[in-house]
């Protein structure tokens, strides 16, 4: 990646956040904070517990759409197989081992999952656990550990590496990478003194997380994959 448009795109994404009111994306921050205060994998009811974890005053589509709906599958998996499903979360968040193969774990035991529910109930029509495009594991990561993963979206990423001049766009998911790029890049943007600032008072009550976390970055990699660069900031 080249420093200057880096530096270019930081520059704007300052000047951007100054002048915002209110920022548009803050409910991610909401998010966090209602994972962050209900997580409990040892809940004695997990159903109702992971539903109390994702919730949202403004939004419910980072983990829902009309035909994408990997919460509400997870929650069908919660019931079906708590054991099961509180092994494979236990595993995903476990910072002891590397994270590729935990996501690789994860997913496998989505769609184990998945094969299994619908053995045991044969007139279900669901034939998707909606886990397979990472979406969905990168934000359980992202809403876990926040300082250290971020929401995750393929094009975005693609887009921000080739604006950013990379010799190397990915053509296929790579979280591990992303979460890489996601925090070098969280090196330059903290090298501003005015940029967390100008995000913290956008942050005006207390149903957002105020803690670190890379949804600066990844925030900045949305920004940089819809803004031009402007050339006389190239130097």
């Amino acid at each position: 990646m080249l420093l200057a448009k880096i530096q270019s795109s930081v520059n704007g994404y300052k000047n951007w956040l100054l002048s915002l009111k209110t920022h548009p994306f803050a409910h991610k921050w909401e998010s966090v904070q209602h994972f962050q205060t209900n997580w409990d994998a040892e809940a004695a009811d997990p159903v109702e517990m992971f539903d109390r974890c994702f919730q949202n005053s403004e939004t419910r589509r980072l983990w829902q759409t009309a035909n994408w709906y990997p919460k509400r599958m997870m929650s069908e998996f919660w019931k079906f197989d708590p054991m099961t499903v509180r092994l494979m979360f236990n595993d995903l968040f476990n910072e002891t081992k590397e994270v590729d193969g935990r996501i690789s774990r994860f997913l496998f035991g989505c769609d184990t999952l998945l094969h299994d529910y619908k053995r045991a109930n044969i007139t279900s029509v669901e034939n998707n656990h909606y886990h397979g495009d990472f979406q969905m594991i990168a934000l359980y990561l992202a809403f876990r550990y926040p300082e250290s993963y971020a929401p995750y979206d393929f094009p975005v990423f693609q887009t921000t590496l080739t604006k950013f001049g990379s010799r190397d766009i990915p053509q296929q998911n790579d979280l591990a990478r992303y979460f890489k790029v996601l925090r070098t890049l969280m090196t330059f943007i903290l090298k501003d003194p005015a940029i967390e600032p100008a995000m913290q008072r956008l942050l005006y009550s207390n149903r957002y997380y105020k803690g670190k976390t890379l949804l600066l970055a990844e925030d900045f990699c949305r920004f940089a994959s819809e803004t031009p660069l402007v050339k006389g900031d190239l130097g």
